[in-house]
């Protein structure tokens, strides 16, 4: 694995900070049926279009002081927030895999994985034109890395990782079909394929992780009344948490596991 310089790590920043002003508009428009393309940047309360020097991330927001130059309606701080916590995450994943021919799959799968969690934290759902299309561009990405290394195990693991956790998820729901929705179990063979081509421990983590982390999700709703019992968990930021919590804890949780067994 290549070492990652601060040069590099700087532009997948920077990279990140746009990206992440373009996944806000995402955020907002996938989930309303609106283009992503046009009309451009506006202000949602008053149509106002944004200025070329107000919709620079980070910067942009600071200037305006987190209002509409036009209305002076405030501008939620989550759009500062995702355009920051983008570029962190795809920072993070740069060091966690180096310059390896998988990375842009992984910063791919970053980008996807901030946009349908803030999304079904929204709106209960993962639109089918982000997930499904992600079935395509991930194996397309992915590829490239299993022909320059040889290893056809990987490839056949990553297959292995959809069909897995595609069906704990899809026995979820028919146990309990007002919990884990189809978005969900479209969404679980997805995390499948990025989790399983890593190994088949980064697949056990992400799926322990993830259930972990919906099942607490839903005691603590249940604990709160059942005014909160009847609002449905959403289940999509779970998962997601879990897979990207598995990326880089995956190996050192097994090898410290492994570790612990041995000495018994």
């Amino acid at each position: 694995m290549a070492a990652v310089g601060l040069p590099i790590l700087g532009l997948i920043a920077l990279g990140g900070l746009a990206i992440g002003s373009f996944l806000n508009v995402v955020i907002y428009r996938v989930p309303r049926g609106q283009s992503i393309a046009f009309p451009g940047s506006h202000c949602p309360h008053c149509l106002t279009h944004i200025k070329a020097r107000h919709n620079v991330p980070v910067l942009g927001w600071l200037a305006l002081r987190g209002k509409c130059a036009a209305c002076k309606v405030a501008i939620s701080p989550r759009y500062l927030l995702v355009e920051l916590g983008t570029a962190a995450l795809l920072v993070a994943i740069t060091l966690r895999f180096g310059l390896v021919i998988e990375l842009p799959a992984y910063l791919f799968f970053g980008c996807v994985a901030v946009t349908l969690a803030l999304i079904d934290a929204d709106v209960r759902r993962l639109p089918d034109s982000i997930v499904l299309s992600a079935y395509v561009v991930a194996p397309l990405l992915l590829m490239p890395a299993g022909a320059a290394q040889g290893d056809v195990y990987q490839a056949v693991r990553g297959g292995l990782g959809i069909l897995a956790l595609w069906s704990i998820y899809f026995a979820l729901q028919l146990a309990g079909p007002n919990a884990i929705t189809s978005g969900d179990v479209k969404l679980a063979g997805l995390l499948g394929l990025f989790l399983g081509w890593i190994s088949w421990g980064a697949l056990l983590v992400g799926i322990v992780i993830g259930l972990l982390i919906g099942g607490g999700v839903g005691v603590r709703m249940s604990m709160a009344g059942p005014k909160h019992t009847a609002i449905q968990v959403a289940y999509g930021p779970c998962m997601i948490g879990g897979a990207a919590t598995a990326l880089f804890v995956a190996a050192p949780v097994l090898s410290w596991y492994g570790a612990l067994i041995g000495s018994s």
